[in-house]
Protein backbone atom coordinates (compact mmCIF):
# COMPACT_ATOMS: atom_id res chain seq x y z
CA UNK A 1 0.00 0.00 0.00
CA UNK A 2 0.97 3.42 -0.09
CA UNK A 3 0.93 6.06 2.54
CA UNK A 4 -2.23 8.93 2.22
CA UNK A 5 -3.02 11.50 4.07
CA UNK A 6 -6.07 13.09 5.13
CA UNK A 7 -5.47 16.82 6.26
CA UNK A 8 -8.33 17.46 8.50
CA UNK A 9 -9.00 21.06 9.90
CA UNK A 10 -10.35 21.27 13.59
CA UNK A 11 -10.30 18.49 16.26
CA UNK A 12 -11.97 15.53 14.41
CA UNK A 13 -11.53 13.91 11.04
CA UNK A 14 -14.03 14.10 8.67
CA UNK A 15 -16.11 11.25 7.31
CA UNK A 16 -14.26 10.20 4.30
CA UNK A 17 -11.11 10.28 6.13
CA UNK A 18 -12.39 7.55 8.39
CA UNK A 19 -14.14 5.78 6.19
CA UNK A 20 -10.27 5.70 4.51
CA UNK A 21 -8.45 4.35 7.58
CA UNK A 22 -10.86 1.96 8.51
CA UNK A 23 -10.40 0.68 4.62
CA UNK A 24 -6.82 0.50 5.32
CA UNK A 25 -7.54 -1.45 8.24
CA UNK A 26 -9.59 -4.04 7.00
CA UNK A 27 -6.87 -4.60 4.48
CA UNK A 28 -4.47 -5.38 6.79
CA UNK A 29 -2.93 -1.89 6.76
CA UNK A 30 -0.94 -0.04 9.58
CA UNK A 31 -2.27 3.93 10.38
CA UNK A 32 -1.32 6.40 12.88
CA UNK A 33 -4.16 8.20 14.15
CA UNK A 34 -4.68 10.90 17.07
CA UNK A 35 -5.44 9.73 20.72
CA UNK A 36 -5.88 11.23 23.88
CA UNK A 37 -1.93 12.91 24.03
CA UNK A 38 -0.09 11.13 21.46
CA UNK A 39 -0.40 10.20 17.87
CA UNK A 40 -1.03 5.75 18.05
CA UNK A 41 -0.35 3.05 15.74
CA UNK A 42 -2.99 0.89 14.85
CA UNK A 43 -4.25 -2.11 12.76
CA UNK A 44 -6.76 -5.17 12.86
CA UNK A 45 -5.67 -6.62 16.26
CA UNK A 46 -5.73 -10.27 15.07
CA UNK A 47 -4.11 -9.47 11.72
CA UNK A 48 -0.39 -11.40 13.48
CA UNK A 49 1.27 -9.43 10.23
CA UNK A 50 0.10 -6.14 11.11
CA UNK A 51 0.77 -6.24 14.63
CA UNK A 52 4.29 -7.95 13.87
CA UNK A 53 4.71 -4.44 11.48
CA UNK A 54 3.78 -1.94 14.65
CA UNK A 55 6.39 -3.67 16.24
CA UNK A 56 9.31 -3.65 14.13
CA UNK A 57 8.00 0.26 13.28
CA UNK A 58 8.46 0.79 17.04
CA UNK A 59 11.42 -1.18 17.49
CA UNK A 60 9.24 -2.82 20.54
CA UNK A 61 9.47 -6.77 21.99
CA UNK A 62 6.07 -8.48 21.15
CA UNK A 63 6.62 -10.69 24.89
CA UNK A 64 5.68 -6.71 26.46
CA UNK A 65 2.17 -6.62 24.33
CA UNK A 66 0.16 -3.82 23.66
CA UNK A 67 -2.89 -2.16 24.27
CA UNK A 68 -6.14 -2.49 22.82
CA UNK A 69 -8.91 0.85 22.25
CA UNK A 70 -12.48 0.47 22.23
CA UNK A 71 -15.39 2.24 21.22
CA UNK A 72 -17.46 0.87 24.23
CA UNK A 73 -17.75 -2.24 26.66
CA UNK A 74 -19.25 -4.54 23.95
CA UNK A 75 -15.61 -4.19 21.91
CA UNK A 76 -14.06 -4.47 24.75
CA UNK A 77 -16.09 -7.98 25.90
CA UNK A 78 -14.68 -9.81 22.69
CA UNK A 79 -10.98 -9.69 24.14
CA UNK A 80 -11.83 -9.87 28.00
CA UNK A 81 -13.59 -11.09 30.42
CA UNK A 82 -14.82 -8.15 32.39
CA UNK A 83 -17.69 -9.35 34.00
CA UNK A 84 -15.23 -11.75 35.93
CA UNK A 85 -13.15 -8.05 36.75
CA UNK A 86 -13.42 -7.87 40.52
CA UNK A 87 -13.28 -4.08 40.29
CA UNK A 88 -15.46 -4.04 37.45
CA UNK A 89 -17.98 -0.83 38.77
CA UNK A 90 -14.50 0.93 39.02
CA UNK A 91 -13.62 -0.02 35.24
CA UNK A 92 -16.99 1.10 34.17
CA UNK A 93 -16.91 4.29 35.66
CA UNK A 94 -13.26 5.04 34.33
CA UNK A 95 -14.74 4.53 31.01
CA UNK A 96 -14.51 6.41 28.55
CA UNK A 97 -11.80 7.97 29.17
CA UNK A 98 -7.64 7.80 29.46
CA UNK A 99 -7.58 4.66 31.89
CA UNK A 100 -5.95 1.43 30.52
CA UNK A 101 -6.79 -1.62 32.75
CA UNK A 102 -4.84 -4.77 32.27
CA UNK A 103 -8.47 -7.56 32.33
CA UNK A 104 -8.08 -11.44 32.17
CA UNK A 105 -8.08 -12.01 28.37
CA UNK A 106 -10.31 -14.85 26.85
CA UNK A 107 -8.64 -17.89 25.79
CA UNK A 108 -9.10 -16.47 21.57
CA UNK A 109 -6.68 -13.82 22.56
CA UNK A 110 -3.09 -14.24 20.75
CA UNK A 111 0.07 -13.78 22.61
CA UNK A 112 1.37 -11.03 20.15
CA UNK A 113 -1.38 -8.99 21.45
CA UNK A 114 -0.81 -10.11 25.64
CA UNK A 115 2.57 -10.56 25.31
CA UNK A 116 4.19 -12.81 27.99
CA UNK A 117 1.06 -11.72 30.10
CA UNK A 118 -2.23 -13.68 30.91
CA UNK A 119 -3.88 -9.75 30.83
CA UNK A 120 -5.30 -7.80 28.00
CA UNK A 121 -4.53 -4.11 27.81
CA UNK A 122 -7.79 -2.23 27.08
CA UNK A 123 -9.50 0.93 27.35
CA UNK A 124 -12.77 2.95 26.16
CA UNK A 125 -11.40 5.92 24.88
CA UNK A 126 -13.26 9.34 25.08
CA UNK A 127 -11.44 10.75 22.48
CA UNK A 128 -13.46 11.85 19.49
CA UNK A 129 -11.87 11.08 16.28
CA UNK A 130 -9.89 7.25 18.06
CA UNK A 131 -13.55 6.36 19.42
CA UNK A 132 -15.31 7.15 16.16
CA UNK A 133 -12.47 5.12 14.68
CA UNK A 134 -13.04 2.40 16.80
CA UNK A 135 -16.93 2.42 15.93
CA UNK A 136 -16.89 2.95 12.75
CA UNK A 137 -14.13 -0.43 12.17
CA UNK A 138 -16.54 -2.36 14.19
CA UNK A 139 -13.92 -3.55 16.46
CA UNK A 140 -11.38 -2.57 18.71
CA UNK A 141 -8.20 -2.00 17.25
CA UNK A 142 -4.16 -2.05 18.25
CA UNK A 143 -3.31 1.36 19.99
CA UNK A 144 0.29 1.97 20.97
CA UNK A 145 1.95 5.74 20.70
CA UNK A 146 3.76 6.61 17.92
CA UNK A 147 7.55 6.21 19.02
CA UNK A 148 10.41 4.38 18.22
CA UNK A 149 10.91 1.75 21.78
CA UNK A 150 12.32 4.21 24.43
CA UNK A 151 11.89 7.65 22.56
CA UNK A 152 9.10 9.80 23.45
CA UNK A 153 5.56 9.83 21.77
CA UNK A 154 5.17 11.63 18.38
CA UNK A 155 2.60 14.72 19.55
CA UNK A 156 3.14 16.33 16.35
CA UNK A 157 2.12 15.31 13.04
CA UNK A 158 4.70 16.59 10.73
CA UNK A 159 7.64 14.83 12.99
CA UNK A 160 5.54 11.90 12.61
CA UNK A 161 5.19 12.31 8.64
CA UNK A 162 9.17 12.22 9.05
CA UNK A 163 9.70 9.85 11.42
CA UNK A 164 7.61 7.16 10.46
CA UNK A 165 5.32 7.99 7.41
CA UNK A 166 7.16 5.75 4.98
CA UNK A 167 6.86 2.70 7.35
CA UNK A 168 2.90 3.92 7.50
CA UNK A 169 -0.36 2.92 4.78
CA UNK A 170 -1.84 6.06 6.48
CA UNK A 171 -2.08 8.93 8.82
CA UNK A 172 -5.12 10.44 10.15
CA UNK A 173 -4.46 13.67 10.43
CA UNK A 174 -6.41 15.18 13.07
CA UNK A 175 -5.69 16.77 16.70
CA UNK A 176 -4.39 14.85 19.18
CA UNK A 177 -5.97 15.22 22.98
CA UNK A 178 -5.38 17.86 25.85
CA UNK A 179 -3.99 15.32 27.85
CA UNK A 180 -0.38 15.81 29.25
CA UNK A 181 0.54 12.23 29.49
CA UNK A 182 -0.50 8.79 28.58
CA UNK A 183 -3.18 7.00 29.77
CA UNK A 184 -2.89 5.33 33.42
CA UNK A 185 -2.63 1.62 33.52
CA UNK A 186 -4.22 0.09 36.30
CA UNK A 187 -4.49 -3.96 37.33
CA UNK A 188 -8.02 -4.75 36.87
CA UNK A 189 -7.72 -7.48 40.01
CA UNK A 190 -5.71 -5.04 42.49
CA UNK A 191 -6.32 -1.89 41.43
CA UNK A 192 -2.42 -1.32 41.39
CA UNK A 193 -1.38 1.75 39.18
CA UNK A 194 1.51 0.62 36.76
CA UNK A 195 1.97 3.37 34.94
Amino acid sequence: MNISEAVVNGSSASDSALSEAVAVLKAGGVIAYPTESCFGLGCDPMNRQAVARILAIKKRAVTQGVILIASDVDQVNVYANLASAPLLESILASWPGPNTWLLAKRDAVPDWLSGEHTTIAMRVTAHQTSRQLCKSYGAAIVSTSANRHGRPALTDIDALRSEMGSELDYILDASIGSDPAPSLIRDATTGQQLR
